[in-house]
């Protein structure tokens, strides 16, 4: 529904009368009555239900909360749908979008969900579908996952969320289902849609804030969803999808999502026996000490690597705090002792005694091996390392699995080789401008006929065109005499220089050129170390650098649009963390390539690092002048 940027009016403040009403009508519609709430046998309790109802409307729809109109666009044909949003905030927290509401019916956002588990049944499919909703594609009946049975509340009509088996306590989606979910017996084979995506966390509903803060990113995890999760069995019984557009290959992610047949790894729909490629189905399964000392050491070994590789650094190059995912990307993932694919299967965040990080991180606390702090509630982050702890210090490196190099979307090795394994460095990049005719412009172009022209080339077939119709004028060669075709293909008569020019009869022969030139297409093509790429309208889109806040007051800086100038962000993400001492990382930027397009990825690192961005990309090849810098710290600021 939010594929385009909804156009909202200025917000007002919501009467109260009208947000106990409209509390009361989600309570209502969701089926959220507090315990006795219609118990009145007592005046003592009519007064705690009624206490516990005015909390709930509290929680629900703040205070604080403001109300506009809004207008977007909806479904394949794009009808124009338009409502009212709900923005609000709790205990100092941004204002964000809390719901909105279409035709009388109110929606949760994203924000919501995290903040009220169990509002809505949650629908779990894997990561490479979540990545397809983030999109704003529909959940697929195939793409069910963790059931059957799946949950009662979700039948047909209903508004529900949808969680990665990944994260399955975080929702990333809100949308309707579209068929009677819970009454499903099998997905197997399933055809159809499951759910309308209606919302999901990247699009603008999640981006929107009265602060012009950017979108709040996606806990690890929810401890109210995660009790009512806990105990069931993450599978992918009934995954029927292409894994063709899968860009999860290589490394260990902590929660790898893979299909099984009779416990044994299975690309979608493919027996475990055809799948197997080699690897030993009988592989013994891991103990639970194996995989907790697995994840134990593979931490170790990433600060060993970081205390090796930055010896005379301050903390050796680690820039604090180090939020859960850095950990995850940077010292863990990369050093787990994955071999085979089986390995892999077995080695997972939530198959160690801790079940996630940050429990994780906490316990290395307890041994004091590092110190670690809460952040909003929902995350712990890094403070501080002893790199003088004997375990550091008795660690020694073991053999890791082979980087598969040939994967894009493989985790970075915090021990990867230097840069000169980049092959974008030191090419040669050019842009040229082309420009497509009309179809009224074609017949000046007819004695040489192609489909791209520079600009010294549209110059030369306008003089030939010219000389050709006899059209210079007799007594000022500067001069053209225009001609029916000149007259009705390039002068249209819109401006004044159109009318003077149609009432003279003539134009000097620059101005026709330069006439001729911007009523043509604009297209271009970059030249990459002498092979010219394929044409593409419009403008050369510039490599974008933002510098925003997160977290309070820390500065990280984005990198996106680099494919366009073939940097591989990955490798540019590695070069970074070592120029710049601090974490990075690298994730599919929301929204930003077509379904039938390549993943567009963004580089994200902590710091204020514009000048070593700039510096990276000048080494590839990329001009300053295609870059553009967006500084929303400065901004802020007011300076």
């Amino acid at each position: 529904m939010f594929k385009k940027k909804p156009t909202i009016k200025p917000l007002s403040p919501l009467r109260s009368s009208d947000r106990r009403k409209l509390a009361d009508q989600i309570i209502a519609d969701f089926d959220l009555a507090p315990p006795g709430a219609d118990n009145s046998d007592s005046a003592e309790k009519k007064a705690e239900a009624t206490a516990a109802r005015t909390s709930l409307r509290s929680s629900l729809l703040p205070d604080n909360v403001q109300s506009a109109r809004f207008t977007t666009t909806h479904g394949p044909e794009l009808k124009q749908i338009s409502g009212t949003i709900y923005v609000g905030s709790q205990d100092g927290a941004d204002s964000r979008i809390l719901w909105w509401q279409i035709d009388g019916r109110m929606y949760p956002s994203i924000y919501t969900l995290w903040n009220h588990p169990g509002i809505v049944p949650l629908l779990h499919t894997p990561e490479i579908v979540v990545k397809k909703l983030r999109g704003g594609a529909d959940l697929m009946t195939p793409g069910l996952a963790r059931g059957p049975p799946f949950p009662k509340k979700a039948r047909k009509g209903t508004v529900v969320g949808v969680a990665s088996l990944e994260r399955p306590s975080v929702p990333v989606s809100v949308g309707v289902c579209e068929i009677d979910v819970s009454a499903l017996e099998q997905v197997q084979g399933a055809k159809g849609h499951a759910m309308e995506t209606l919302h999901w966390a990247g699009d603008e509903p999640w981006s929107y804030s009265t602060g012009a803060r950017p979108g709040q990113e996606a806990p690890e995890e929810i401890v109210g969803w995660q009790r009512a999760i806990d105990g069931d069995d993450i599978g992918m019984e009934g995954l029927n999808i292409d894994d063709e557009d899968d860009d999860e290959g290589g490394g260990v992610p902590l929660e790898h999502s893979a299909a099984t047949v009779n416990g044994a790894p299975s690309k979608a729909g493919i027996p475990a026996e055809e799948n197997a490629q080699g690897e030993d189905l009988d592989e013994p399964e891991l103990s639970q000490k194996e995989i907790d000392d697995a994840f134990r050491n593979a931490f170790l070994y990433g600060i060993h690597q970081q205390k090796t590789s930055h010896p005379h650094e301050a903390n050796h190059g680690l820039i604090y705090p180090l939020t859960q995912s850095s950990v995850v990307s940077s010292l863990i993932n990369p050093f787990l002792p994955a071999h085979t694919q089986r390995q892999s299967q077995q080695l997972q965040i939530k198959k160690t005694s801790w079940k996630n990080i940050k429990k994780f991180l906490k316990a290395l606390d307890k041994e004091k091996l590092i110190k670690t702090k809460e952040k909003d509630g929902n995350e712990t982050t890094i403070t501080d390392i002893d790199f003088n702890d004997p375990s550091l210090a008795s660690f020694k490196p073991y053999r890791l699995p082979k980087k598969d190099t040939g994967s894009s979307a493989q985790p970075e090795q915090a021990a990867a080789t230097s840069s000169g394994g980049d092959d974008a460095i030191g090419q040669k990049i050019e842009i040229r401008t082309l420009l497509k005719p009309t179809r009224e412009l074609q017949p000046l172009f007819a004695s040489a006929p192609q489909p791209y022209y520079t600009t010294a080339e549209i110059g030369s077939a306008v003089t030939a065109y010219v000389n050709a119709e006899s059209l210079v004028s007799a007594t000022n060669k500067r001069l053209i005499t225009l001609n029916p075709t000149l007259a009705n293909a390039v002068f249209d008569g819109s401006g004044s220089l159109d009318k003077e020019v149609l009432a003279k009869g003539s134009v000097p022969r620059d101005a026709l050129i330069d006439r001729v030139s911007k009523a043509m297409t604009s297209s271009y093509t970059i030249v990459r170390n002498g092979v010219e790429a394929k044409a593409k309208s419009g403008k050369p889109p510039k490599v974008q650098i933002t510098l925003e806040t997160r977290s309070g007051n820390k500065t990280v800086t984005k990198v996106s649009g680099l494919e366009t100038y073939f940097v591989n962000p990955r490798l540019l993400a590695d070069e970074l963390r070592k120029t710049c001492a601090g974490a990075t990382s690298v994730e599919a930027l929301a929204g930003a390539a077509k379904k039938t397009e390549k993943v567009v990825e963004e580089v994200m690192v902590q710091g204020p690092q514009k000048d070593a961005v700039l510096k990276a990309l000048e080494k590839r090849g990329v001009r300053s002048a295609w870059v553009e810098v967006n500084d929303k710290v400065k901004k802020k600021g007011g300076r």
